[in-house]
């Protein structure tokens, strides 16, 4: 079953253009059931059955994990089959009858303004060069978060820009979202300085094939290493809620929303496939407009 397992990732990274963590993600979630199958005797996809499915879907559920985490599992799994059938390999639809739970409806975490601004404030360069003599990345990381609040930028995205991204003259980055679908967002004027500041101290040279933002090692800083950043970042503003780059990418989206950009515009800056996804961020303007109704109306309230 590896075998089919590594040709199913195969057809994804050259067929339908995944996304690399998207791979990783399935590699991961096909691992875990290939030895659950193999555990029940199930080397062959003849040997997929209802029976089976339901036996791992109930095996996933007695760990306890989160609604999304199980479906994201599943729909690993599902895709997998689909594979098999349209390639011939599985005659039957194994998870036919099978009921799936639904998607957790989670409001995305965001930051306020004003807590972007206190995180702005005890994160400057010329602060932290003051307080912290041993550190000697402040303005890198200040223009990593400003260009991540100012164009609402995956971490992957925000590791994988390199200098010719970026047009600091007309304010755009050219961007490499998901499924290697490329895009250009606007970078705002506090973003540009930013990295005016960082590339003035950058170790040289700065070729326009070379990585934006480097590590302590002087090669291309990571998805993890800047989620690290940030988390550090929260701590110096003595946050109590963590902060990564995704519920900063989610700030940029609700304060875009907030202060008047239409959906089909964020959209875009987003890199969303489908609008759907952009809608989940209406709800949270209506949750904090009907918050400060509630607060500000004097009959808001019974």
């Amino acid at each position: 079953m590896k075998l089919l397992v590594d040709q199913f990732l195969l057809h994804l990274k050259a067929q339908r253009n995944f996304a690399r963590n998207t791979i990783k993600a399935y590699q991961f979630d096909l691992t875990e059931f290939n030895a659950y199958a193999a555990a029940n005797r199930a080397a062959a996809p003849a040997s997929l059955d209802r029976l089976l499915m339901r036996g791992y879907i109930a095996s996933i559920s007695d760990r306890k994990v989160s609604r999304n985490t199980l479906l994201r599992k599943i729909s690993a799994v599902r895709s997998f089959v689909h594979y098999l059938l349209e390639t011939g390999q599985l005659e039957t639809d194994p998870f036919d009858l099978i009921t799936i739970p639904k998607k957790e409806k989670r409001l995305p975490r965001f930051m306020t303004e004003g807590e972007v601004g206190r995180l702005q404030d005890h994160n400057r360069p010329e602060e932290i060069n003051a307080r912290e003599k041993t550190y000697f990345h402040s303005l890198r990381d200040y223009a990593l978060f400003e260009l991540v609040y100012s164009s609402g930028l995956r971490r992957s995205e925000a590791s994988g820009l390199n200098i010719g991204d970026l047009d600091l003259y007309s304010g755009f980055a050219r961007v490499m979202g998901k499924g290697s679908r490329e895009r250009l967002v606007p970078v705002g004027d506090k973003a540009l300085t930013a990295i005016r500041e960082y590339l003035d101290t950058r170790p040289k040279p700065l070729a326009h094939g070379l990585p934006l933002f480097l590590n302590h090692k002087n090669s291309r800083l990571t998805g993890a290493g800047i989620a690290l950043i940030f988390r550090k970042m929260a701590k110096r503003a003595r946050f109590v809620r963590p902060m990564n780059p995704h519920s900063v990418r989610h700030s940029f989206a609700t304060h875009m929303l907030d202060h008047g950009c239409d959906l089909k515009s964020l959209q875009e800056m987003l890199g969303h496939k489908n609008l759907q996804t952009t809608e989940i961020y209406t709800h949270v303007s209506l949750e904090r407009l009907k918050e400060v109704y509630d607060k500000a109306h004097p009959r808001s309230k019974k």
